[in-house]
């Protein structure tokens, strides 16, 4: 398991002794608008379903997840968050070696490390604003039996037009790609970057109920692929791998689509200006240097004489949480990430954020 996701809420409150509530949360990405009022009504209403056991195929979201994205129900599985997919996709596909787009989310190694697969990491660079080298992904995808890609990428933002991965994906059919698009939610015009309706068949989609919907506490998340690999995949499933809670909000979320489909609109529009007030109150690019991202977090490089370790132990004190970048493969200990919230959370960060960027600065 990697040595320090974010939203460890619990670890800090328990370090302050405080309540968990009391912490503001900036370092999980999930979005400030969530959760939907009548999907937690629907959950409500169905908490008598948790005396029985929920379907254990989930054979019902997946038929509504495939009707919502308009693909075929048999080429999509459900599983317990994608983080369980994650993990299943090296032993179910028996992959011995990856590639890894970085620096990203851990988990793609960890999974990789825990069957046996060996995983190798192509690095973006802070100078080319994190962008993957697109000339030696293509050269290093027929080297190995996998790519993982974060697209958006998670922690930097990056994002790869849906071209540009189809046409180097055609190039590799015996290398399977596997896409994850958690944070596509957040960006406008998703379905324009969105390979779920792809029909490649070395192509797997991750999509996570978690982020956009803010329910990372009920672990649902959906693959889709070829049915050669679905086939696979299923194999090493559980039943019962979705709770009755998240099977009930998935049907909320699939079926109710002029409601949802608003709701993703209002979060993107209400990022949009949010991102550009928060990046706009750091009038010095010295202090900390923000990369854009089209999605609901941020990552920023601290000044040389500022780490990471300070600056979180420093908002720690004042009950803030923010994500301490130095563990992901390619950062350094000047990495943060910030994931965005309501108006006046976000001006307290960068409030705290500048004082003690200054301060620590000016302490050198």
């Amino acid at each position: 398991m990697i040595r320090g996701h974010g939203g460890n809420i619990y670890a800090l409150a328990r370090r302050l002794g405080c309540r968990a509530r009391d912490i503001i949360d900036m370092s999980s990405n999930v979005n400030p608008l969530g959760p939907m009022p009548e999907m937690m009504t629907r959950i409500q209403s169905h908490l008598e379903d948790m005396t029985a056991l929920p379907e254990a195929d989930s054979a019902g979201i997946i038929d509504a997840f495939a009707r919502y994205h308009k693909v075929a129900p048999n080429v999509v599985l459900a599983g317990n968050g994608t983080t369980q997919l994650i993990y299943a996709l090296p032993l179910a596909l028996n992959l011995k070696t990856a590639l890894i787009l970085s620096p990203t989310y851990s988990d793609y190694q960890d999974a990789c490390e825990m069957h046996g697969c060996r995983s190798v990491h192509l690095l973006s660079r802070a100078e080319a604003d994190f962008q993957p080298d697109l000339d030696r992904l293509d050269a290093m995808a027929g080297e190995v039996g996998s790519v993982f890609v974060c697209n958006p990428n998670n922690p930097t933002g990056a994002i790869l037009e849906k071209t540009v991965l189809e046409k180097i994906i055609r190039k590799h059919p015996g290398t399977c790609f596997i896409v994850d698009e958690s944070y596509l939610p957040f960006v406008k015009a998703a379905d324009d970057f969105s390979m779920i309706r792809s029909d490649l068949p070395n192509l797997a989609v991750l999509n996570s109920m978690s982020k956009i919907f803010r329910i990372p506490g009920l672990r649902i998340g959906f693959i889709k692929s070829s049915l050669d690999i679905i086939e696979k995949l299923q194999k090493f499933m559980l039943p019962w791998s979705v709770n009755s809670p998240a099977q009930v909000a998935v049907h909320y979320l699939m079926t109710e689509n002029n409601k949802v489909d608003g709701f993703i609109h209002d979060t993107c529009r209400f990022l949009d200006g949010e991102r550009k007030a928060f990046m706009d109150s750091f009038p010095h690019p010295s202090l900390i240097q923000w990369f854009d991202s089209p999605t609901s977090f941020l990552l920023g490089k601290l000044p040389t004489s500022v780490t990471a370790g300070c600056i979180c132990d420093a908002l720690a004190e004042q009950k803030i949480l923010i994500r301490n970048c130095s563990n992901f493969i390619g950062l350094s200990d000047q990495y943060i990430r910030v994931s965005l919230k309501k108006p006046a959370t976000n001006r307290l960060l960068s409030a705290s954020l500048l004082e003690l960027t200054e301060k620590m600065t000016l302490s050198q």
